[in-house]
């Protein structure tokens, strides 16, 4: 049922009824729109996708000199020639949705498109415009057709669409689609064949621009893959293979970590084998082995294989998630975030003393003042600063008054030898007394290393890492109402989906004491309500690039402030700054801005 003819379909009127009932969230009836569509329509919704409107975002000239163009260029050329003078538009997306290039053979549906800006440098992927042939069609990964009324945004109602992703024929990656689209009325059953075939086309045109150092790799892979239970990663100058494993185990900045070492491995014409800490937190075991090309002199590229020195156990079954443990003044849900609680409580409960590690503001102290409440809710809690200068020996005293439970020495990385020592000699007596404490140690990120704490971290068996809040930003949906109310402003001021969404795409490099410090900022200027998008300092409206000189930021800053005064049109706000739409387009995309919903 998926790729019926227009034919076939239901009749327009009650296609256009069913689509107005999901719009108003009414009830949908069984059997009354195809369930590919439906579950496209969904994700448009869960995409904040408008559905009166088309607004696709523009990211600008597109590099063409890429091996998808050169291996399509013929395909299209031909095709475009049979299709001169036909009301029909053959386009080929990048992997994203984003048009690469549009031919179209007939004068008023080229104009349309362009209305509807269904031309390159516009995206056509889904949280762009909606379900359409492009969009839909990446996003199901399988070929998809779309006809009038299916289309999520109305002004598309009267196109028809088939689209098709394209795999790279080795690496078997996606990097794109080819799309067919003429109007409604004249859409027949074939649109779909023909966009498979021209799709197939390209595959096979772009296996024979495959040079052989491609194939040779691709073949080092497949042995690896069959001799290897773990994670295999292949790679050279232009493309990147990884098993399911891969895919499975490893985040983005995982994978772009051992791609690193890989590529530094082949470099320097290394053969041995490594161990590296990724950013989610994982130690593994690289092996990186040089795939030879055609002759021995030349490099096809390198094959990685890869072991999980620990947590192997718990990342084998990934649908085992590790359950939430409450620990009073913390939140988060991430499982990042519930694996260094698990591993803190863990250490609390064998009685080993913690180093807790982690970038400053990522919430040691919080994290052993929760664990501390969780067990221990009546007995003496004492934090002290390391750096502070503290009399250890008076410490010592103090205890022996005023037994403590839980002792949390901050900052340790932060003591020069002498005073690292005298502290390493204090937490030795206190280690030897029946009622000696439950000591946690808060450092930042490779203090262990420093030759100055090597005494002092004798005492501690355990290494926590806290995560930064980069790597758990979806624990923002809970922290920002934490932080909230910690300002006095629980259940006075919320935060909307969109002004969410904004925060949750920053890096956050001050982690969430950088969160208090702009929520903080925030509620001096709207201390009651919903904190919406417009409320957020400008830098949080762009998608971090590079560092902006003064004026720079100013020129940014001025766009995002003249884009909320116009809703998120940007003609509008073009006037208003008194550019060109072209101009703000390109100022757009090349700050990284997010535009506000509409």
């Amino acid at each position: 049922m998926d790729e019926m003819a227009p034919g076939t379909l239901l009749a327009d009127d009650e296609l256009a009824r069913t689509r107005v009932r999901f719009l108003t969230a009414e009830p949908v009836p069984p059997g009354t729109v195809r369930q590919t569509i439906l579950a496209s329509w969904r994700r448009s919704q869960e995409f904040r996708v408008e559905a009166d409107r088309i607004d696709p975002r523009y990211f600008g000239d597109q590099n063409l000199d890429i091996p998808l163009m050169r291996g399509a260029e013929p395909v299209l050329h031909k095709l475009s020639e049979q299709f001169d003078g036909q009301p029909i538009s053959l386009i080929l997306t990048d992997a994203s949705g984003v048009v690469l290039t549009q031919r179209t053979g007939d004068a008023d549906l080229k104009r349309h498109l362009e209305r509807v800006e269904l031309v390159p440098g516009f995206s056509y992927g889904e949280q762009s415009v909606g379900t359409n042939g492009i969009g839909t069609a990446l996003e199901d990964g399988r070929a998809t057709t779309v006809f009038g009324h299916e289309h999520y945004a109305e002004h598309l109602e009267n196109l028809a669409c088939a689209g098709v992703p394209i795999h790279h024929p080795i690496s078997g990656k996606k990097i794109g689609a080819v799309d067919l689209t003429c109007w409604y009325k004249d859409a027949g059953g074939l649109l779909i064949a023909l966009a498979r075939s021209t799709a197939e086309q390209i595959r096979q045109a772009l296996l024979r621009h495959s040079d052989l150092r491609e194939m040779i790799l691709f073949q080092a892979y497949l042995q690896t893959c069959r001799r290897w239970t773990g994670i295999v990663l292949a790679f050279n100058e232009d493309i990147v293979m990884m098993n399911d494993r891969a895919r499975q185990l490893l985040d983005p900045a995982d994978q772009s970590v051992l791609l690193g070492h890989g590529t530094a491995a082949l470099t320097d014409g290394r053969r041995t084998s490594a161990t590296l800490a990724l950013s989610s937190g994982l130690r593994v075991r690289v092996f990186c082995r040089r795939v030879p090309g055609q002759r021995e002199t030349d490099t096809a590229g390198g094959v990685l294989s890869v072991k999980l020195i620990e947590a192997e156990e718990t990342l084998a079954v990934p649908s085992t998630p590790m359950l939430p443990m409450y620990l009073p003044g913390v939140v988060g849900s991430a499982p990042l975030w519930l694996r260094c609680g698990h591993d803190l409580d863990t250490g609390h409960q064998r009685g080993e003393w913690v180093a807790l590690e982690g970038e400053a503001g990522t919430g040691k102290l919080t994290l052993a003042k929760g664990l501390h409440q969780r067990h221990h809710p009546a007995a003496r809690l004492l934090t002290v600063d390391a750096a502070a200068g503290t009399d250890w020996a008076a410490l010592l005293r103090e205890h022996a008054e005023a037994p403590i439970r839980t002792l949390v020495v901050r900052h340790a990385d932060r003591l020069p030898a002498p005073a690292a020592n005298a502290l390493a000699t204090a937490l030795r007596e206190l280690r030897e007394l029946a009622d000696a404490p439950w000591v946690v140690l808060t450092l930042v990120p490779e203090a262990e290393t420093k030759p100055a704490l090597a005494e002092l971290l004798k005492s501690f068996p355990r290494t926590v890492r806290v995560p930064p809040l980069r790597h758990h930003v979806e624990d923002l949906a809970e922290l920002v109402p934490l932080v909230l109310s910690k300002l006095g402003y629980g259940g006075r001021l919320t935060c909307s989906a969109a002004a969410l969404h904004l925060l949750m795409r920053a890096e956050w490099p001050g982690n969430t004491g950088q969160l208090y410090q702009v929520l903080r900022a925030v509620a001096q200027r709207r201390r009651a309500g919903t904190i919406r998008p417009g409320d957020l300092p400008a830098e949080f409206h762009t998608v971090g690039r590079r560092p902006l000189n003064r004026f720079e930021s100013i020129e940014r800053d001025a766009i995002v402030k003249c884009l909320e005064d116009a809703d998120g049109n940007k003609v509008r706000a073009a006037k208003l700054l008194g550019i060109s739409r072209a101009t703000i387009y390109r100022k757009i995309h090349e700050y990284g801005i997010v535009p506000p919903a509409r």
